[in-house]
Order: C-alpha cells, then sequence, then structure tokens
C-alpha cells in the first residue's frame, strides 16, 4: 500500500483506474507529451500503456501518485512517480507531469518535494535519478528545486537529454 502525501496545496494519492480518464486526457495534450516519448498518437496502444502503468505493481513504496488541489479534490492536476528506471531498473527515477492548466504556479515543486524524502528516508533509496529532455526547460527547473544536479548531457532513446541525480548524502 502506497502513503498520501499532503502539502500546502496539494493532496498526493496513490494513482488508481479512477483516474484513467484525466491521465489519458492529459496525455492528449500535444504540449504536455511534446518531450515525452510514449504511444501518446495510437488510441489503442496509448490506453494499453495507460492501463498497465496504472495497474503495475513497481515494488514497495514505488508507483504513480495522482495530484489533486487540496481545495479542490476532484481536480487532477496531474501525476508524479518513483519508479525503477525506465520501469526495469535498478535505478530509481523519479518524475511528473502536470496538465497545462496547472503549469506555472510552482505545483511540480511542491508535489515532487514529499516524494524526495519517501525515496530515501520511506524506501530506504541510496539514490534518485530522472532525464529529461533537453529542452524541457520547465522540468529542469523542478529537478533543481528539488535538490538535484545535473550530472550532463546524455542521449536515451535518441533524444539528447539531461541527466540528473540526487543521492541520500546529498539530500542531508
Amino acid at each position: 500500500m502506497l502513503p498520501t502525501f499532503e502539502t500546502a496545496r496539494l493532496s498526493l494519492r496513490p494513482r488508481t483506474m479512477a483516474d484513467f480518464d484525466a491521465c489519458l486526457a492529459m496525455d492528449r495534450d500535444p504540449d504536455v507529451v511534446k518531450y515525452i516519448a510514449g504511444p501518446w498518437n495510437d488510441a489503442s496502444k496509448h490506453e494499453a500503456f495507460l492501463r498497465e502503468r496504472i495497474q503495475a505493481d513497481f515494488g514497495k513504496g514505488l508507483g504513480y501518485w495522482s495530484i489533486f488541489g487540496r481545495d479542490a479534490k476532484s481536480r487532477f492536476l496531474g501525476w508524479v512517480l518513483l519508479i525503477p528506471y525506465d520501469g526495469l531498473g535498478p535505478r530509481v527515477e523519479i518524475g511528473w507531469r502536470l496538465n497545462r492548466s496547472a503549469w506555472g504556479q510552482g505545483y511540480g515543486t511542491e508535489a515532487a518535494q514529499p516524494f524526495v524524502a519517501h525515496a530515501f528516508e520511506g524506501v530506504g533509496l541510496p539514490e534518485i535519478v530522472a532525464d529529461i529532455d533537453a529542452r524541457n526547460v520547465a522540468s529542469h527547473r523542478i529537478a533543481e528545486k528539488i535538490g538535484m544536479r545535473c550530472m550532463g548531457d546524455i542521449i536515451h532513446g535518441g533524444v539528447p537529454m539531461k541527466s540528473y541525480r540526487l543521492t541520500k548524502q546529498d539530500h542531508r
């Protein structure tokens, strides 16, 4: 069972099939997924991918959490993940995706912060990583605001990325 989290403005709970339609709608916004590889243009593959990700067991303390406003608990803002890197591991990645209506309000940083503590204190991970498309400036800012350090440029899936890392040691 995954924990839930509350921040000053947000409520974060484990993602379930009840969030399927909201996640699907978010992913269908081309601006939301423009820096993220995925089956976004094939409806049946997209739905199967999303269903599999929602129902998967990623291991103790790992998974996806849906983000809602504390004052509007039915308003889906996006999600945060803490899962094995590329779904396989052994490293664990942190990631986030927000509806366009939630951009520019600090929700990404606020939503990701509890998962840094959860990764190190709750799950006992030695590090978390994030590979972010080199053009995705907003996600770079979030990674830096939660304490991650850019380790350099890489190519992942043929796409130029910036590789971020945060160790338990650096988090203290």
